[in-house]
């Protein structure tokens, strides 16, 4: 699966393990950097999405997408996200993805953007938790964080876990290296991170806070993950 992500803001908070930990699906652990496991609230642009090299599904390939994304890793060691919601404004893309057990979920949203400052809404349209908004925005910094070592972590994850019939799956992802910069938040208004199962912790500042033009990657096929031995 081809696609480009472009214009992402990632907001991060510091979190601890043990609340991560019964989030995640069985056979994976909380992947931790500086003594902390960390939850993302990122937004972006999808763009071109399609099944196959070079093979964009007009219209419904392109969207914005806001997610909130926990990180992982398994048995051998591969490190990934775990997606806990995805919002997504193409009601094709939230059906079609909710049979692979991805968790998308058919929002109204929109992305302001004047070069200078962007930001992103969304209000949930249909269950569960219909109506659960979120609405954040930053002024893009100048300072280059592309080989900042927590920046590194939390953006070049190679893959994602995800479970699906009672299996742990790994899906792989490549990409070029992230362009990245650092960013202050102007506003956030969130009730995603709560409802995707960690409350009071977006009502505070951010830990950190990164800007991204873009990047394009691809997806690999799925496979199953052993579990033996994993919590």
């Amino acid at each position: 699966m081809d696609q480009r992500w472009e214009r992402l803001v990632f907001l991060h908070w510091r979190v601890s393990g043990d609340l991560v930990a019964p989030l995640l699906p069985h056979g994976c652990i909380p992947d931790e950097f500086d003594g902390s496991s960390w939850v993302g609230l990122i937004g972006f642009r999808m763009v071109g999405a399609g099944l196959g090299y070079r093979r964009p599904v007009p219209y419904l390939g392109t969207f914005p997408e806001i997610n909130v994304r926990l990180y992982s890793t398994d048995s051998d060691g591969r490190r990934g996200v775990v997606f806990r919601s995805l919002e997504a404004s193409r009601l094709a893309v939230v059906l079609g993805t909710n049979l692979l057990g991805v968790p998308y979920r058919w929002a109204s949203m929109a992305i302001a953007d004047d070069r200078s400052a962007i930001s992103y809404r969304s209000s949930r349209l249909a269950p569960p938790l219909r109506g659960t908004t979120t609405e954040f925005g930053v002024v893009r910094g100048s300072r280059d964080m592309s080989d900042d070592a927590l920046a590194v972590f939390l953006t070049a994850r190679w893959g994602l876990h995800t479970s699906l019939a009672g299996r742990l799956l790994y899906v792989p992802n490549v990409h070029r290296r992230w362009e990245l910069s650092d960013g202050t938040v102007t506003h956030c208004n969130d009730q995603l991170v709560g409802a995707a199962g960690l409350p009071n912790v977006s009502n505070r500042p951010p830990d950190s806070v990164l800007y991204s033009p873009g990047v394009s990657t691809q997806f690999g096929r799925p496979y199953t993950v052993r579990t033996t031995g994993a919590s």
